[in-house]
């Protein structure tokens, strides 16, 4: 049987720069602004000064994160102006680039996500526990009458995205045992389980960024040769199918799913180009071209490596 991995064809044709391009480009943003934060306490270089729940940059431009603040609101705390102009920043950024781009290219957490993902596909594990996807959007309204109730911002508490960049910044302490658990959790019970499932910040913020313009669309959806490595490497592989395959049901070409995180992935391992980024409103079937005939999905799936 030939046994191929994923993106294998995207290298071959691409070389491995150009089948990665976006995986690295979201690593560089990430490390990036971790960077930006670590200075200060590190080297006493205060470009950024605060953490993800709000910061201040050269003293100057303020950056609130609007999920903290509505826990925040219904605890009974009155925000003051720099923390309510940072959150007007924060929300029109995420209304134009869409909102999980903060999954994607921000968040601490992803990239071991992604780790477990991928560890997952090279060990081969198969089996995974069954959590519907829309159990993040409970766990969402939970965190939020919660901090209404209590009077605190209860979820940050345990929020393993607030531990983790507070315990970089700060020391992590006990904090590690519950980013471990989110990796493992991902590794060994359920693939893409943390993000994909129940992280409620990655469904504030898709709620956050519904509307946005910019999206990624399958442009050339008409040379795709069924290969299924988007599918594969997607961390929400479900919102790829109407835009990719839904052509001879007069769906248009662009992923307007609120879950996809614009991280890229999909493009940098289709082989044949499908895939790029683009704007929402051009969205017509006109524009993407028709449903691939080959029929080569199943075949395909069956001998490749996971």
């Amino acid at each position: 049987m030939n046994i191929r991995r994923t993106g294998a064809d995207a290298i071959a044709s691409k070389g491995w720069l150009g089948a990665h391009q976006w995986l690295l480009a979201r690593r560089l943003s990430q490390g990036a602004i971790l960077t930006l934060f670590l200075l200060g306490p590190l080297a006493a270089v205060w470009i950024v000064k605060g953490n993800l729940a709000y910061s201040l940059t050269l003293d100057t431009l303020p950056l609130s994160d609007p999920y903290v603040l509505l826990q925040s609101l219904l605890a009974g705390n009155i925000p003051e102006r720099l923390g309510l102009i940072g959150v007007l920043i924060v929300v029109a950024f995420y209304l134009l680039v869409g909102g999980r781009v903060y999954c994607a290219w921000i968040c601490p957490v992803n990239p071991l996500t992604d780790l477990a993902a991928w560890l997952r596909r090279r060990i081969g594990i198969k089996g995974s526990a069954h959590v519907a996807r829309n159990t993040r959007y409970w766990i969402l309204a939970m965190t939020v009458v919660l901090a209404g109730l209590t009077g605190t911002i209860a979820w940050e508490l345990v929020n393993p995205v607030s531990m983790l960049h507070r315990g970089l910044l700060f020391g992590l302490g006990a904090g590690w045992a519950v980013v471990l658990t989110v990796f493992l959790f991902d590794l060994f019970v359920m693939s893409r389980g943390w993000c994909g499932h129940l992280c409620p910040v990655g469904a504030f913020y898709s709620l956050l960024g519904k509307w946005s313009p910019l999206r990624v669309t399958a442009s050339r959806r008409a040379a795709c040769n069924d290969c299924m490595d988007c599918f594969e490497v997607c961390p929400e592989p479900q919102v790829i199918r109407p835009a990719l395959k839904g052509a001879d049901k007069g769906v248009g070409p662009v992923i307007l799913a609120a879950n996809c995180t614009n991280c890229g992935r999909c493009i940098d391992v289709c082989s044949e180009d499908v895939f790029t980024f683009g704007m929402r409103f051009k969205n017509t079937p006109e524009n993407g071209a028709q449903a691939s005939p080959q029929g080569a999905a199943s075949s395909n799936w069956s001998t490749r490596e996971t």
